[in-house]
């Protein structure tokens, strides 16, 4: 398999690049990465999401669970 790393100004390796035609080769070994491909959610990914969002929210507010500050949750994103 004939890999690029990709490193930050640091020289740390933050990522790989894989050639599209052994990506194609690899989607077609492994079905689950077909689903990954698109990146993104589905409807009930995304609802159940939500969800849970409010439902922690709720906690926070009743005092059951302790906010964390939106600057940790971004630098999650």
């Amino acid at each position: 398999m004939n890999l690029q790393y990709i490193s930050d100004n640091k020289g740390k390796t933050t990522g790989v690049f894989i050639p599209i035609q052994e990506w194609e080769s690899l989607k077609t070994k492994y079905k689950v990465l077909e689903v990954e491909d698109t990146g993104e959610q589905s409807k009930e990914e995304i609802l159940q999401g939500l969800k849970q969002a409010v439902e922690e929210m709720n906690l926070v507010k009743q005092g059951k669970l302790k906010a964390r500050p939106a600057k940790d949750l971004l630098n999650e994103l």
